[in-house]
């Protein structure tokens, strides 16, 4: 390898290097586990630097996974190269709130990668567990529509390989058979009609993945408390995990990001219209002109893809305690709003 893919194969200088300074400019660093991903691993390092330095005192550094089925699905789904990517190209000179990246780099396999992010402490993940009401999303909501204002109908679309690439084919081949398996695993756990949801999307895969939405743009196809990092007084907001990149209608990030967060069954009920309009306002105040009717369409087909996350992550990943159970209401949460939105019958 030419670069490290963990701090434990990281150097003082190689580190310094990368953040702009000279070799020998860092002392050394200490590293530490931070955030809940099970796609990557993410860690904190905090930085010694020589005396009169003006650099960062801690940075994040992602890297590949140490679980073999993780790196396997991410490679299969170029997940690791669409975050790279998305830093290299993209992230910097967009108005999207996320995390600035001081490096890059990713090898010919898509599986060896690192990147050093700045640290945004004392921001904090949310937490899919205890989720988040209406109130709390409403700078999501706005985070979202910079990114969704990004690339809204546009033909740049088409030109970003990593953006255009197509997992169609793959998710066909593996979505019944992981569907099989997390009816199985979540039996005792999920009422019946949350269950069989997930035999309907399968009856209607080719629709769901075949439909023409009213608008295309660059979706972040996670968009989820869990990935994104609040500022103490939870007004603002960093979006982050840029792993499932992809074109789509914007309103499906938004139905996601409602579904899976607001835990209170009927405040999620009351929130999907509100949740709606402020998006809409949010891009016209961006410039864009959006088909609100074609775009609500899209939103009630959206409120399926909460639900069908979940099947595919948890039985693509390595399992854990707080996996199972945060994958058991990414399912529950969405698929109650789906049933709500009558969103199965558009297909």
């Amino acid at each position: 390898m030419s670069f490290p893919t963990s701090p434990e194969a990281m150097t003082p200088a190689w580190l310094s290097e990368k953040l702009g300074q000279d070799a020998a400019a860092l002392r050394g660093f200490t590293s530490a586990p931070v955030g809940t991903g099970q796609m990557c691993d993410s860690f904190r390092l905090t930085l010694d630097w020589a005396d009169g330095i003006d650099a960062p005192a801690t940075v994040i550094a992602k890297c590949p996974s140490h679980d073999e089925a993780s790196r396997h699905i991410a490679k299969l789904t170029g997940t690791y190269f669409k975050e790279v990517s998305w830093y290299r190209e993209l992230a910097a000179g967009s108005d999207v709130s996320a995390p600035l990246c001081h490096h890059a780099e990713i090898a010919g396999d898509d599986v060896d990668f690192v990147l050093i992010l700045s640290d945004l402490a004392p921001a904090e993940q949310g937490d899919q567990l205890a989720g988040l009401g209406l109130a709390g999303l409403v700078p999501c909501i706005e985070a979202a529509a910079a990114l969704h204002a990004l690339l809204w109908n546009d033909p740049q679309l088409d030109t970003l390989p990593w953006l255009a690439r197509d997992n169609g084919d793959v998710i066909r081949a593996l979505f019944p058979q992981l569907y099989a398996g997390f009816r199985e695993r979540y039996a005792e756990r999920l009422d019946p009609e949350v269950l069989d949801l997930g035999a309907g999307i399968a009856r209607r895969l080719d629709a769901y993945l075949a439909r023409q939405t009213a608008a295309r743009t660059i979706v972040h196809g996670d968009l989820r408390i869990d990935n994104i990092l609040f500022a103490p007084d939870g007004k603002s907001c960093w979006l982050v995990d840029w792993q499932t990149l992809g074109r789509g209608s914007g309103a499906t990030d938004l139905a996601y990001l409602v579904g899976t967060s607001i835990a209170d069954p009927f405040e999620r009920a009351a929130a999907d219209r509100p949740a709606f309009s402020h998006w809409i306002a949010a891009l016209e105040r961006r410039g864009i002109a959006p088909d609100a009717a074609g775009l609500w369409t899209d939103y009630r087909i959206g409120a399926l893809s909460g639900y069908f996350m979940a099947v595919f992550a948890s039985m693509s990943v390595e399992r854990t305690a707080r996996g199972d159970e945060m994958f058991a209401m990414m399912a529950e949460r969405p698929a109650r709003q789906a049933l709500a939105l009558g969103s199965l019958d558009l297909l």
